[in-house]
């Protein structure tokens, strides 16, 4: 395959849509975070301990047991360019972290990129598994999987009383990070987000932008996580993230119910509005872009556009970002170059 078809397809399974709630849920991903005994973690590492990390693992990739689950192809971030990695963090296949600071760092792609084992990020190994709509199960049973896999090759840091030992104390014990991308443009415009937010909060979870730790909720996209890891097994870990998340999905259900009932005239026309910007927009700036398509996907989900796909959220907030862009182009940009392509993309998906 090789780097260029996982730079120039814009589009991974997991973004096609489908999946329960996928009205509302964009996408649920499961992460396990390990570490092989032997070596220092990432941070402490020397240059030739994190290649050796990256070697063993490479080794694991030739063995059946992993190739049967899915064929994978390796990708050494030493080999790529900046821009290529900004593609790869754009479409969640690898962390921004990853892409910026890791020495000797590596990712370990399924050929549908529904699979993901960063190498050399905060841990030695994160494994990723991503799935349209509210498939936490079925993701934390094909992460199980692969993690059997690599247990049986690697000597992973392991302490009987602490469970997995992680880089950072806040993944040690299952090292599991759950979590699922909500869209929820109802719960913001009947201003009833923060409310919801601060009670997640509250019950042990965390509430971060699309690329996770540190980044903005753009586009009325949220991402919901587990903070604990301690103390809890893998499986409760996952039924508490569903039952909150359920719980999200039906206030969102009742706010757009409440819009339809008392705001209908304002919500088409804000839908159509953002429609007709961007069919004839020629310029336009990445944050007003996110706002807008949720804006139409709303539309979408309320029967108001019918000539759209519902997948055109999940397209094009992946689409529109300044790597894709530049790809595309085939060449570097400056901002009101890309806002230039940007409008141009968007006029031609949305007719």
């Amino acid at each position: 395959m090789g780097t260029k078809k996982f730079i120039e397809d814009a589009l991974s399974e997991w973004m096609r849509g489908g999946g329960t709630d996928a009205d509302i849920v964009i996408s649920s991903r499961i992460r396990l975070a390990r570490n092989i005994g032997q070596y220092p973690f990432p941070m402490l590492a020397t240059d030739q301990q994190a290649n050796n990390v990256l070697e063993e693992v490479s080794k694991v990739l030739q063995q059946r047991d992993l190739n049967d689950i899915q064929n994978f192809e390796i990708l050494k971030l030493n080999d790529m360019d900046k821009l290529e990695k900004r593609v790869l963090v754009e479409k969640h296949l690898i962390s921004p972290n990853l892409a910026n600071d890791a020495r000797n760092g590596g990712v370990l792609l399924s050929e549908n990129e529904a699979i993901s084992i960063m190498i050399n990020e905060e841990d030695h190994l994160r494994i990723q598994c991503l799935s349209p709509g509210l498939q936490l199960d079925q993701s934390f049973q094909l992460a199980s999987e692969i993690d059997d896999v690599f247990e049986q090759q690697l000597d992973y840091a392991f302490d009987e009383k602490r469970g997995y030992l992680t880089s950072c104390s806040t993944n040690v014990g299952t090292g599991l990070r759950a979590s699922v991308m909500l869209h929820l443009p109802a719960l913001v415009l009947t201003q009833q987000i923060n409310r919801i937010l601060s009670a997640v909060n509250q019950v042990g979870l965390t509430v971060r932008g699309i690329y996770g730790e540190g980044s903005e909720a753009i586009g009325n996209l949220f991402q919901v996580s587990n903070q604990i890891t301690l103390g809890q097994s893998e499986e409760e870990i996952i039924e508490n993230l569903y039952s909150v998340v359920k719980q999200i999905i039906e206030h969102e259900r009742s706010a757009r119910a409440t819009l339809l009932d008392e705001q209908y005239t304002s919500i088409i026309d804000r839908s159509m509005r953002s429609y007709g910007i961007l069919s004839h927009a020629h310029i336009i700036d990445s944050k007003e872009a996110a706002q807008r398509l949720s804006d139409i996907r709303l539309g979408i989900d309320l029967g108001m556009i019918t000539n759209v796909s519902a997948n055109i959220l999940n397209e094009l907030m992946v689409m529109t970002q300044p790597g894709f862009l530049q790809t595309y182009a085939g060449k570097n940009l400056n901002a009101e170059e890309r806002d230039i392509r940007r409008a141009e993309m968007i006029r031609e998906h949305i007719k």
